[in-house]
Parts: C-alpha cells; sequence; structure tokens
C-alpha cells in the first residue's frame, strides 16, 4: 500500500498494490498493521457502511461531533465518484481548507477521514457502490452538516447542477456562517 499525502492534515489517500493476471486481480484492501504502520495512526474501525447511487446523486456533506464523531476509510466498489473533504477543526493549519478526490472501481483509491472533518461524494457512474468503514458507531444526535453549495467553500462537484439529485434532508444543510 502507498500512502500520498494531501494538503489536508492527517488526511491521505491510500493506493493498494493490486495483483492482476489472467484470472482478474487480487489486492488486500485493509490491513491494520499496514494502516497503523504507514500512517502512524491507530484507528479501531467498528461499522461498515455501503451506499448504492446513480449519476448526479449528492450526498453530505455529514459529519458527527464530540465524542461521537466519526474517521472512515471510504472507498467505491463499483462505478466511481468524487470526494469531497472539509477540514473542520478549528485548530487545525487546514481549517475549512477542502479537497476532491476520484475514487472509483478502476483505480482503486481509498481516502482516509480523520475525525474533526465534514465529508461527502457526487456520484458520477450510475449504479455506483460506494463502502466505509467508521471508527465510531452513528449517533443521530451529534450529526450535522454543510450545504453542498456553500458559498464560501465553493465545491466543484464534477457535474452540472441541474443533474444534481440531493434528499430532502441535505437541502436543508446550512451554509457556514463565517
Amino acid at each position: 500500500m502507498e500512502l500520498i499525502a494531501t494538503k489536508l492534515k492527517d488526511c491521505f489517500i491510500l493506493k493498494p498494490n493490486v495483483f492482476t493476471d489472467a484470472r482478474g486481480y487480487f489486492f488486500e484492501s485493509y490491513n491494520r498493521q499496514q494502516f497503523e504502520l504507514k500512517t502512524g495512526l491507530d484507528v479501531n474501525f467498528v461499522q461498515d457502511n455501503q451506499a448504492k447511487s446513480n449519476y448526479g446523486i449528492v450526498r453530505g456533506l455529514h459529519f458527527q461531533v464530540g465524542e461521537h464523531a466519526q474517521a472512515k476509510l471510504v472507498r467505491v466498489l463499483q462505478g466511481k465518484v468524487l470526494d469531497v473533504v472539509v477540514d473542520m477543526r478549528m485548530d487545525s493549519p487546514s481549517y475549512l481548507q477542502h479537497i476532491s478526490v476520484e475514487l472509483s472501481a478502476d483505480n482503486n483509491l481509498q481516502l482516509f477521514v480523520p475525525r474533526g472533518f465534514a465529508h461527502g461524494y457526487s456520484v458520477l457512474e450510475n449504479d455506483t457502490i460506494f463502502f466505509y468503514k467508521c471508527d465510531n458507531y452513528y449517533h443521530k444526535e451529534s450529526e450535522g452538516g454543510i450545504s453542498y453549495k456553500d458559498p464560501f467553500l465553493n465545491i466543484n462537484w464534477g457535474i452540472s447542477e441541474k443533474d444534481i439529485l440531493v434528499s430532502d434532508k441535505d437541502q436543508l444543510l446550512p451554509s457556514l456562517q463565517l
């Protein structure tokens, strides 16, 4: 596994070693020992989540606060997304900065999203299956979010505004008040 640094503190792209032959491919998608060795982080993932979506869906930007904050290791099993994270940690040198990373079944990249980040993604292909590990259990009372069209963040979701479909719940998410 190769670890690729991003401009956001503690946020990494993980690129697995993929072995291919006439039968197909094999790669180790997660190895706790290697993850700790490469990142220097001791993360205990306790919950796996999976979502299937079609082109144009935007999910997020979501986060959990306090003792229920979650770190995530995200990847795409089928299809393609533009994954977006925003550093919400006030004491971080990358506070309120964001990055976008294309994750797909073809590139097998994963993104480690630390606690204290808002996270979302846009779906770039039909029948996309998105999968992620969390280091803390979901807690409804601790959830929060930021509007996908926040004017300060000005995120390019990689799809036309006319094609974007957002849940009713995500339509109500507030913009940052700076």
